[in-house]
């Protein structure tokens, strides 16, 4: 596979020959075009020396633009890679300019883009990078990241590069080997939810979010846009893959909702809390002010099962968490809540929650599968494959992608 990899001016640019290896060393062919920003952070000595071709940075190359090279790098590439993709960059690309050789191949080619954000936490999160992010991925752009972390700038929060191997992974493993997913978009939901007792205190559950993690990961690897809805964990953001936060089930319920005429696809591995207080209190509540506390419980909203009843939505695939009768909860929460499929696992006693494996029963309708013990980032790739492959059977010609499908709850249809 022929890589243009185009590098821009951060600092994360110091990662680029690793990932010229890690590509290199998966097959590729990489031909690196810098912008004149990128040279501050990466000499083409270097980067020369790992891709073993000549570095191009100048669109105004009298010798290279003779025969119209930046028309023959769009050409040749199947691929083309920003890393790090800048504020800046970004921008460019959202308006179309082309005001030097990265920008003006990308106008030109027919290959796919990705690009792997790097910055500042507080430039991530500003709306106008935020509104060029969103207008790129409309755009069929591939965003990988960015991931969350120590920053160069001594800051902490989301902008970081990935990884060189995750992007290699991202860009290389998923299109040679495995597109079970391609032109999808999976949306999962993990981790617990906190609903607030009182400004400080809340009910929550064991929920690590792993298994949604490595769900939402998988899925990203097999070429979906895979858009994770989490709730609060201290795991790293999974590559590759979108990430709204939020903190209690009826937040949760919200973005899902917000999501479903896009969703081709539908996890809740979320372990959202079943009741909520029915009373927040503006303030603390003090013990000296009772001699016991009563809270008064209603039930949470249902996310899951307010998505499965969207008419023509999304394929729906719920978890159950049981600690007996596995086999019989399971099926019974699949009927009752019309879905697709079911994942059961059994918790308690050293299982399934706070644990790096896991061990599941899946059900559809005609049929099930056992999966397990195993760790689960390989569970969540073996997963992604099943659920991949069932909603493969379950589409027909009223549902094929290129249809546009409003969809609306069933009871108000």
């Amino acid at each position: 596979m022929n890589i243009v990899l185009g590098i821009s001016g951060s600092v994360a640019a110091y990662k680029t020959p690793e990932l010229v290896r890690q590509l290199r060393k998966r097959g590729a062919e990489v031909q690196i075009v810098m912008t004149a920003s990128a040279e501050e952070f990466v000499t083409e000595t270097s980067l020369q020396a790992v891709s073993g071709r000549p570095i191009r940075s100048n669109l105004w190359d009298k010798e290279a633009e003779a025969s119209m090279s930046h028309i023959e790098l769009a050409r040749w590439a199947d691929r083309v890679v920003i890393a790090p993709a800048t504020a800046e960059i970004m921008a460019r690309l959202a308006s179309g300019a082309a005001s030097d050789l990265l920008t003006t191949l990308c106008l030109a080619t027919e290959a796919p883009i990705a690009i792997a954000p790097a910055m500042n936490h507080v430039m991530w999160s500003n709306a106008a990078v935020q509104s060029n992010r969103d207008t790129l991925i409309e755009r069929g752009i591939r965003v990988l990241g960015p991931g969350e972390g120590d920053q160069a700038c001594g800051e902490t929060g989301a902008g970081r590069m990935l990884e060189p191997e995750d992007i290699a992974v991202l860009v290389l493993d998923d299109a040679t080997t495995a597109s079970l997913l391609s032109g999808k978009t999976v949306v999962v939901t993990a981790g617990p939810t906190r609903e607030p007792i009182d400004p400080v205190r809340y009910i929550s559950n064991r929920s690590s979010g792993k298994m949604g993690y490595a769900i939402a990961a998988a899925a990203a690897e097999q070429g979906a846009r895979a858009v994770l809805i989490s709730g609060p964990t201290t795991l790293p953001d999974p590559a590759g893959v979108e990430m709204i936060y939020v903190q209690t089930g009826e937040e949760m319920h919200r973005a899902a909702q917000s999501l479903v005429n896009e969703t081709d696809i539908f996890i809740a591995a979320a372990a959202v809390a079943d009741y909520r207080p029915a009373k927040v209190p503006d303030h603390k509540i003090k013990k000296s002010q009772t001699d016991g506390l009563q809270i008064d419980l209603v039930p949470s909203t249902d996310v899951l099962a307010s998505v499965a009843a969207f008419v023509d939505g999304p394929f729906t695939v719920g978890f159950a968490a049981e600690t007996e009768n596995l086999r019989q909860y399971a099926l019974d929460k699949m009927e009752r809540k019309g879905l697709d499929m079911i994942i059961a696992n059994e918790v308690g006693d050293g299982r399934g929650f706070d644990q790096d494996d896991n061990t599941v029963q899946v059900f559809w309708s005609g049929g099930e599968q056992a999966f397990g013990p195993t760790d689960k980032v390989q569970l969540g790739r073996d997963l992604v494959e099943l659920v991949a492959d069932r909603f493969d059977q379950s589409c027909d010609d009223s549902t094929q992608p290129e249809l546009s499908i409003l969809r609306f709850p069933k009871d108000t249809a």
